[in-house]
């Protein structure tokens, strides 16, 4: 009997490739990768090599040429977009380099959107933001609007929004590319310490070494495989 343990999430010969007018530039080719539950992944490499063109495959806001992707052993890319969105929403948290905050509404308001977008009750989602926005260390910024946030205050609160759902997996693209040191290494400490908390999986897509070496895994791309480093 094989005791192995069932991927949180699989991607299966995926291809992905680009084109341009005279060329096709290949990131993944029939490249396979299993991502377990709780774990975390640094994904590293030189610029260029298609490191968040991956991370935008098994966050699924990218369709891959050809191969599966399973969730739990659903397969992701038989789902409409409509439910796909949903799955998005639900199970994935995301974090980018640019936050992407919706200016002129306040830190509460920004990380409420993800369960306001679920139709989640208001009052229920309300508390669970208030929750997350304190344990970023934001509990007396709430209801400032997040253009008058420092950077690193605005990085957290784009963590807060990414985690209120309490997500399977968090998948965080550079995510303290714009801030100094001081602020990286806090946002650095926080997703090490929410991992342990939540048991969430994460994937980070970083040149951060510091970072890097908080992850259980590194991986990069070569050859359109993605492999250990």
């Amino acid at each position: 009997m094989d005791n192995s343990p069932i991927p949180l999430m699989s991607l299966q010969s995926v291809s992905k490739g680009f084109y341009s007018k005279s060329s096709k530039i290949e990131i993944l080719d029939t490249s396979s990768f299993d991502i377990y539950k709780g774990e975390t992944i640094a994904i590293v490499g030189a610029s260029g090599i298609g490191k968040s063109t991956v991370l935008n495959i098994i966050g699924t806001l990218d369709r891959p040429d050809s191969g599966k992707i399973f969730f739990q052993e659903n397969d992701l890319l038989l789902l409409g977009d409509e439910k796909l969105a949903y799955f998005r929403n639900s199970k994935l948290g995301f974090v980018f380099q640019f936050h992407y905050l919706l200016q002129g509404f306040s830190a509460l308001e920004n990380v409420m959107m993800p369960g306001l977008i679920a139709h989640k009750n208001k009052k229920t989602i309300e508390r669970s933001a208030l929750n997350m926005l304190e344990r970023v260390g934001l509990l007396s910024r709430v209801s400032h609007r997040v253009e008058d946030l420092s950077g690193g205050e605005q990085q957290r609160v784009a963590l807060a929004r990414a985690l209120v759902m309490k997500p399977k997996i968090l998948l965080a693209d550079e995510p303290t590319g714009n801030l100094d040191q001081k602020n990286s290494r806090s946002v650095h400490e926080l997703i090490d310490e929410l991992n342990k908390e939540i048991g969430m999986t994460v994937i980070v897509v970083t040149h951060n070494n510091e970072l890097a070496s908080m992850m259980n895994r590194t991986v990069t791309i070569m050859d359109g495989k993605i492999i250990p480093v």
